[in-house]
């Protein structure tokens, strides 16, 4: 039996790839995805259809309410900003789309689950090459929390195995994404990476990650399947 490994899963572009990349490499994935009162909670229907396409041996949704600190667009009533190019995004400063320590929250439910399932292996679709400068999507983040993880953990202080935190995108464009999923399979009609989305699910196509993910299929030389508002 290839080895348990956990994927986090938001049914965006990024993690959809990691789910492939795992699979790739000969690990059996346990998705895990997070109902935590973000705005667009659509998301999770792409995550279900995307661990269903993908074959997961099992696909955890863990509630949690961020809302109860609020801070982020993504959780709060502030509006997700939406520009018309890339170009004119602000480059100083960590975008009001970030959720205060998400991804520490998020990693933290999945060395759990790992535990649980006697896996040594976490993947994450974070990427720091085009994003949207979150701080904790950088390699030193990574690295970090990898340390924290096997000083955490009944496994790593028992020296029975070693966590390991995979994170295959961190040095690719979107547009190596794009091409490293399509070689392997992935069917992005089945994403969504949309903050802003329509009651139809249709992506903005103005926000940050709508024009993060334009341009990687566009450098790609592919057209992005999902729906947009504009189309």
């Amino acid at each position: 039996m290839n080895r348990p490994a956990i994927v986090l899963l938001s049914g965006g572009l990024d993690s959809t790839t990691v789910l492939a990349i795992a699979k790739d490499q000969g690990f059996t994935p346990y998705a895990l995805s997070f109902r935590y009162g973000q705005r667009h909670s659509i998301e999770l229907e792409a995550a279900q259809r995307v661990a269903q396409a993908q074959g997961v041996a099992r696909h955890v949704i863990a509630d949690i309410d961020l809302r109860v600190f609020g801070g982020s667009a993504l959780t709060a009533d502030i509006e997700v900003p939406k520009h018309e190019s890339l170009a004119d995004v602000e480059e100083a400063g960590v975008p009001i789309t970030y959720v205060p320590a998400r991804n520490t929250i998020f990693l933290s439910f999945a060395l759990a689950f790992a535990e649980t399932v006697g896996a040594s292996d976490i993947f994450t679709g974070v990427t720091a090459v085009d994003y949207s400068g979150y701080p904790d999507c950088r390699p030193e983040y990574m690295e970090a929390f990898a340390t924290m993880a096997n000083l955490a953990t009944k496994a790593g202080v028992e020296g029975t195995s070693k966590i390991t935190l995979h994170s295959p995108l961190i040095a690719l464009s979107k547009a190596d994404i794009v091409r490293e999923g399509l070689r392997l399979g992935v069917d992005y009609s089945l994403t969504s990476s949309c903050y802003d989305p329509d009651e139809q699910g249709r992506a903005c196509g103005k926000c940050d990650t709508c024009l993060l993910r334009l341009k990687g299929f566009a450098e790609a030389g592919v057209t992005d399947p999902v729906r947009y508002q504009s189309a």
